[in-house]
């Protein structure tokens, strides 16, 4: 994708509406415009994540006073859950208390918190359980389609699971023997569920990337939601989307 386009879908995307809005009026995808404001959210949230907390005190007098969690959200422009667990912080309740709380709705006594903690699970499709979960099933998705592709070929490997306890960092597929693609040996591969913009190829490749090349060799990155292009190729690692299961000659 080129960069003009992506930046003209992101500044679209500020709403979980518009999302579904875009997706029928474009030819995009809701589950791709899905994946773009995800991304857009937690950049948010995160490069904002330490200035709101500052305001922690005073968001917990609001809502002490009666204004609701997803209320004060929604006014300070941050994901439900992310002010909920800042706010109730500062009751004493702890950041693992209050997962536990999200997961598991009857476990919350007070009939005030309850009310709103399913609220704010219902306002939120990003950071609470159901958004947790969404995620993870598109990171298995597809780290489940290369698995088939490269057990139907009869190719070996060994998975995350089973480098876990041998490596410090381990990609999602290590090859007992590297295949060629484009003129490049693949010793491994890596399944990403996002969209690899500029700022998401970087911080993969300083986190994951580069330290498996240097541990491994040469690899591949999938971007199952696509990139910008050109790439293909940065420091020893082919950048590719789903559509390389397709077109590797067997």
């Amino acid at each position: 994708m080129k960069k003009e386009t992506f930046q003209r879908l992101c500044s679209k995307l500020n709403t979980l509406e518009d999302v579904d809005k875009l997706s029928k009026t474009s030819a995009h995808k809701r589950e791709f415009l899905f994946v773009l404001y995800t991304q857009k959210i937690v950049r948010q949230a995160t490069r904002r994540f330490y200035r709101v907390k500052s305001k922690s005190p005073s968001l917990y007098q609001r809502w002490k006073k009666g204004e609701s969690i997803v209320k004060i959200s929604q006014k300070i422009e941050f994901p439900p859950v992310l002010t909920g667990l800042l706010i109730l912080h500062e009751a004493g309740i702890s950041r693992k208390r209050y997962r536990s709380y999200l997961n598991d709705l009857d476990q919350v006594d007070d009939p005030r918190l309850k009310k709103e903690l399913k609220e704010v699970i219902g306002k939120d499709i990003i950071y609470s359980p159901e958004g947790n979960m969404l995620q993870e099933e598109r990171g298995k998705k597809g780290e489940a389609k290369i698995n088939k592709w490269l057990t139907e070929r009869g190719i070996k490997f060994q998975t995350e699971n089973d480098l876990t306890n041998n490596f410090a960092k381990t990609p999602d597929f290590l090859l007992d023997k590297p295949l060629n693609f484009r003129g490049t040996d693949i010793h491994w591969i890596e399944s990403k569920a996002t969209f690899g913009d500029e700022r998401e190829i970087k911080r993969n490749m300083e986190k994951q990337l580069k330290p498996y090349r240097e541990m491994f060799g040469s690899g591949m990155v999938i971007y199952w939601f696509g990139f910008l292009q050109p790439q293909p190729m940065t420091d020893g690692i082919l950048i590719e989307t789903g559509k390389v299961l397709k077109d590797w000659q067997d």
